[in-house]
């Protein structure tokens, strides 16, 4: 179904169905996808609190000096939890003032205003209070060759023209391929089990990411564009290209482990050259152009050229999705596996149970009936979100509340905030540094769900052309239950070993217990 204008019904002033309770259909029964079209109400001005008004704490150091000395901190001297947690506890509040990596030499102004608190935090989020124009990866931006020329969706802000079309492309992308999500997950993540299970009977332990990797993007192609990779030119190496890509992106704010010096001078002090990666970056190019026909000639239709749009294809799937698979998937698998034999029993009667309910066939109304396999889905959402860095540029003088004092920040100023801290905030969750798998079960457990913002946005809304939440939200949600549901039909139990890596954990399968009931 096109999310074009001339689908939709006229706007009328009658409440019940005014724009921001339309939605529309993109998936099947209760297990829904929705693309929801609103109107953002008109802005208004910052009121003012009741809380104390304090200046905000923190300083940025002498030019140069300053960022290099944080800089420093975030890789090397604290490590990047730590750089908030020791700030959070110097200046007694979850809002100051620091430098954000790169700085000098990649980024000219890395001075920045940290929420780091579940109050302020969803500032980040209002469009009519903070622009997102270029601040996808935060203080600086990625050259523009690594994207064809192009700012891509991510990088635009709901108020240029761009965006409302390019979106309302990529939820056509996910609506039109929604029947293929379920069989081809399957298949995938089928073969992705089948070799864990020969590698742990070769070697007596199997390594999840690699395996994930090439899982996940199989999985993406031929969902979204019905083609099997290794059927092309592209084989098995996409995912190896993609992470190159991904480095040359993302390099600046990440460390790899390599000694200080080399990481120094490779990956935060300059960007990396794309002509290394110029010639893998055109083979995925090629592999989109070629099996994108009817979302290209849509795009021509929305007033996108078709080059453009086969940039943003490819950024949707490699860096958004087939990012998020690649760093949410370990995380949630450990969280799972250090839950225990307990939880993995509890998950499979839920699951097999609810299958047998349903004729013996996964559905999308089965899955509605696994109350604790979803609540272990947002909760691992919550304890480890896969995109932990955010922000927004103010657009004008803001007001902002944190739960104990109100602060003054001016117009143009960055706002950042690292998610991981706002979604355990312990003034708003219980236990916020335990993974509790059973955590939004029940009525009182659904309505924490609107502090659970993974997805630019909290979970309790959903993706338009006026925001800037995930565009995939739903489809993030549904193929993360998928992984789960796939793990416990297939298997009673598990063991992992789990170690670092520079996007998330590394998991190492110990063992796979076959399904006995």
């Amino acid at each position: 179904m096109a999310l074009s204008s001339s689908l939709l019904p006229p706007l009328s002033n009658n409440n019940a169905t005014s724009p921001a309770n339309r939605k529309l259909f993109c998936g099947g029964d209760r297990g829904r996808i929705y693309a929801t079209l609103t109107v953002q109400p008109p802005t208004e001005p910052s009121k003012a609190s009741s809380l104390p008004i304090k200046k905000i704490p923190g300083d940025y150091g002498l030019p140069i000096v300053g960022p290099i000395n944080d800089r420093h901190d975030y890789f090397y001297n604290q490590g990047r939890e730590e750089f908030f947690k020791s700030r959070v506890q110097k200046y007694k509040s979850t809002v100051f003032r620091v430098n954000m990596p790169p700085g000098p030499l990649i980024s000219s102004d890395p001075n920045v205003v940290v929420l780091l608190d579940g109050k302020s935090f969803p500032t980040l989020f209002d469009t009519s209070k903070v622009e997102k124009k270029d601040v996808f990866t935060g203080t600086y931006t990625p050259s523009l060759e690594l994207t064809g020329g192009y700012r891509v969706l991510s990088y635009l802000d709901p108020s240029e023209p761009s965006h409302e079309k390019l979106k309302q492309l990529m939820f056509k992308l996910v609506s039109t391929t929604r029947h293929r999500v379920l069989p081809e997950f399957e298949t995938s993540y089928s073969n992705l089990f089948d070799e864990l299970e020969n590698e742990l009977a070769t070697h007596g332990k199997a390594k999840f990411n690699e395996a994930n990797d090439q899982a996940a993007f199989d999985f993406l192609a031929r969902a979204w564009y019905g083609v099997n990779p290794e059927d092309s030119e592209l084989g098995r190496t996409a995912p190896s290209i993609i992470s190159k890509w991904v480095l040359f992106q993302l390099g600046p704010i990440l460390t790899l482990g390599l000694p200080k010096p080399i990481e120094e001078l490779t990956l935060h002090s300059f960007r990396l050259p794309f002509s290394l990666i110029k010639k893998d970056y055109k083979k995925l190019y090629n592999f989109f152009y070629q099996n994108s026909t009817d979302l290209l000639e849509e795009a021509s239709k929305l007033g996108i050229s078709r080059d453009e749009a086969c940039h943003n294809l490819i950024f949707t799937t490699c860096f958004n999705s087939f990012g998020g698979m690649k760093i949410f998937f370990p995380n949630m698998i450990k969280q799972i596996g250090r839950a225990g034999v307990n939880l993995h029993r509890r998950l499979a009667e839920e699951i097999r149970s609810a299958v047998r309910s349903n004729g013996g066939k996964l559905t999308m109304s089965a899955m509605e009936q696994m109350p604790l396999m979803k609540s272990v889905v947002y909760e691992s959402l919550r304890i480890e979100p896969p995109v932990p860095l955010q922000f927004g540029r103010a657009k004008k003088d803001l007001l902002i509340e944190s739960h104990d004092a109100a602060y003054e920040v001016k117009e143009g100023e960055m706002l950042f905030g690292f998610q991981p801290f706002a979604t355990k905030d312990p003034r708003i969750f219980d236990r916020a540094e335990e993974f509790v798998a059973d955590r939004f079960v029940g009525e009182e457990g659904e309505e924490k769900l609107k502090h659970v913002l993974w997805s630019n946005g909290p979970e309790t809304q959903s993706p338009t052309v006026h925001n800037k939440q995930c565009a995939g939200k739903d489809f993030v949600v549904l193929i993360s239950r998928l992984l789960v549901v796939q793990l416990f039909l297939r298997y009673d139990s598990f063991g992992i070993d789990v170690g670092v890596s520079p996007l998330g954990a590394k998991i190492t399968f110990t063992s796979l217990k076959r399904a006995t009931f």
